[in-house]
């Protein structure tokens, strides 16, 4: 392990343990990232000269928050497979002017299965000659999307699909462009995994919000007798009912709720008609087990009350400001007894945590 990352994850280990020392958490566990290629995303600008054009990104000077143009030729974090692909696609874009022509930014997801996606930003509209020479380009072995304002033109498809090895098992994940995905593929893995651990144990049933496509939902099912997991963004829901059937799971259930909806449904203040259509009852439920993966904004003081009435809470932040705040009201009623810290962005002062509670 190179000194210059050793550095700062020791620092964001400093920093996390001093921060929660006040809930006397167990002993800090810490999951390390690769050091290169470790990104399964990459978004550049790309940039025209009259004779040329090249990846690029913008540095920003702090002084006279002028922003200066870097050329990227490689991009060592990003996957391997990523850094592989960029001269090969460049060349064949400057090729091709029906392919170069007012093209904006250029964004690459990949996967640890080998699959990967690119789309193609223009500002121009994109006519039938484009998607001609687009579906040339695919034949390379390139999956290509293009859009431009008001405009999506898919190749094939807009999705990649992910497999992750967990408990002698491969999971298979729908990825959809432009919905969130975790960017680092390695630390996701160790991620499920250490929540999997904090799962052991339950005879009754989870209740997950924020499940996205359902990264956690999967391998988190094997753990219960059922699981009914809210997500609010139709992609999303789309994405896990998909992965669900793809793996052959068949105790999961997906409400399009969100976290203060599915509060609203459970305290009998709402009904709903989406869980009327999706044939879900919440009473037929026995929560003893709540897991949670909010966005960085955090979870809202209706739904922190709700998860006080469970008798263990697996939480996932990507902010550990607004974890500290919600562990105040969550602290009162439970203990923290697994502590985690997963780097999921080297180099940045970004911190994904974990923190199993259990009820006093």
């Amino acid at each position: 392990m190179t000194s210059s990352y050793r550095q700062q994850l020791q620092a964001k280990i400093d920093r996390i343990t001093t921060q929660f020392s006040e809930f006397t958490p167990p002993t800090l566990e810490v999951f390390e990232s690769p050091e290169q290629h470790f990104r399964m995303r990459a978004e550049f600008r790309i940039w025209h000269t009259e004779n040329d054009m090249f990846y690029a990104m913008f540095e920003r000077n702090d002084e006279d928050k002028q922003k200066t143009v870097v050329r990227i030729d490689e991009f060592p974090i990003a996957d391997k497979s990523i850094n592989d692909l960029m001269p090969r696609l460049l060349a064949e874009l400057k090729a091709e002017p029906l392919l170069s022509q007012r093209l904006f930014e250029v964004d690459f997801l990949a996967t640890l299965s080998g699959e990967m996606l690119v789309t193609l930003i223009y500002h121009r509209k994109l006519n039938q000659e484009w998607e001609q020479s687009a579906k040339a380009l695919a034949e390379k072995n390139i999956k290509i999307m293009g859009r431009s304002r008001g405009q999506k033109v898919v190749i094939g498809d807009d999705f990649v699909v992910e497999e992750f090895e967990l408990s002698n098992r491969t999971f298979k994940y729908k990825q959809i462009e432009s919905s969130f995905t975790q960017p680092n593929a390695q630390v996701c893995k160790k991620m499920l995994q250490w929540a999997c651990d904090a799962a052991e144990g339950s005879k009754k049933h989870l209740l997950e919000l924020y499940c996205g496509n359902g990264n956690f939902t999967l391998p988190l099912s094997l753990k219960f007798e059922r699981v009914l997991a809210t997500e609010l963004a139709k992609s999303s829901v789309y994405a896990a009912q998909w992965n669900i059937e793809q793996n052959q799971i068949d105790n999961i259930q997906v409400a399009r709720l969100s976290a203060e909806e599915f509060t609203q449904a459970y305290q009998g203040e709402r009904e709903f008609r989406r869980l009327q259509e999706a044939n879900i009852d919440i009473r037929s439920y026995d929560f003893d087990t709540v897991f949670v993966d909010p966005p960085r904004a955090g979870i809202d003081d209706e739904t922190l009350k709700l998860l006080q009435g469970f008798e263990r809470i697996i939480y996932i932040s990507c902010n550990p400001d607004t974890l500290y705040e919600n562990l105040k009201t969550l602290t009162k009623t439970h203990r923290v007894t697994k502590f985690a810290l997963f780097d999921q962005f080297p180099y940045t002062h970004h911190v994904e945590s974990g923190v199993l509670l259990e009820k006093i």
